[in-house]
């Protein structure tokens, strides 16, 4: 072999070996973990629930490991777009807000959106009858763009996690709280805390505000998120999305 033609063969094997190396680096994950049942911190510091499960799932359909990096809700998007990790499975709406700054795959959940407020509440859900009215929100979220839509002489209140907006919604320093159905029964309605507050009013449709769905964020333009729709759709083809779904929720989540 000469001298030209080795060098090209080294060159090329490095290249190769760059490749494989790149493929094996784990996949890092932006979550919350403060939005039950979908994402929560355990005593001994172990991340669970329906996201975190879901985002391990991705990551054994990608043949990638998982590196879960928490980070609080209102920094998700900027902490993806600084790569502080490659995407985001936190219950992130796909807006056409948020598109402007992320790709999203397609998504892997919807369900809707309800009030919640204490027993025998009487408010009227318009934008008259909400005048002064005490509304929490988690910050940054679709749930704030709703009620900033629909109720701007409320007094709206911002949180940067779901625990504290239900922790004053019992101590009495809100009227109302808006949330994902589901987040709310496990989270708050069906717990102690919850005792005395019940469901307030329809459910909520705005696309423009609250979206078409759950999706995993990348960065903008990054193909993963094409391959990570394609690892969605293995694992609702293979049953690892009903094993997973079924722990957390008597029905499909997924929605139509």
């Amino acid at each position: 072999m000469n001298i030209k033609k080795a060098a090209l063969t080294a060159a090329a094997l490095a290249v190769s070996l760059a490749g494989t190396a790149a493929l094996a680096e784990p996949l890092r994950i932006g979550v919350e973990g403060a939005y039950v049942p979908f994402s929560q911190k355990e005593a001994d510091g172990t991340l669970t629930g329906f996201d975190i499960d879901i985002a391990l799932a991705l990551c054994d359909a990608l043949d990638r490991e998982c590196e879960l990096v928490e980070q609080e809700w209102d920094g998700m998007i900027p902490a993806l777009i600084a790569k502080k990790y490659d995407a985001i499975v936190a219950s992130m709406s796909i807006t056409e807000d948020r598109k402007k700054k992320v790709s999203f795959s397609e998504k892997y959940y919807h369900t809707p959106s309800r009030f919640i407020a204490r027993d025998g509440a009487s408010f009227d859900l318009t934008a008259e009858g909400t005048k002064g009215v005490k509304i929490g929100v988690l910050r940054g979220t679709t749930l704030q763009c709703y009620v900033e839509k629909h109720f701007p002489d409320a007094d709206i209140k911002l949180y940067n996690t779901q625990e504290d907006v239900f922790a004053d919604l019992t101590a009495g320093r809100l009227d109302l709280q808006l949330n994902n159905t589901l987040g709310a029964l496990d989270g708050f309605l069906n717990t102690p805390q919850g005792e005395g507050f019940s469901f307030y009013g329809d459910d909520l449709n705005d696309p423009a505000c609250l979206g078409e769905g759950v999706g995993v964020a990348v960065r903008k333009g990054d193909p993963l998120a094409d391959e990570l729709s394609a690892a969605i759709k293995e694992i609702r083809e293979d049953g690892t999305y009903k094993t997973i779904n079924d722990k957390y929720f008597p029905v499909d989540i997924y929605g139509n």
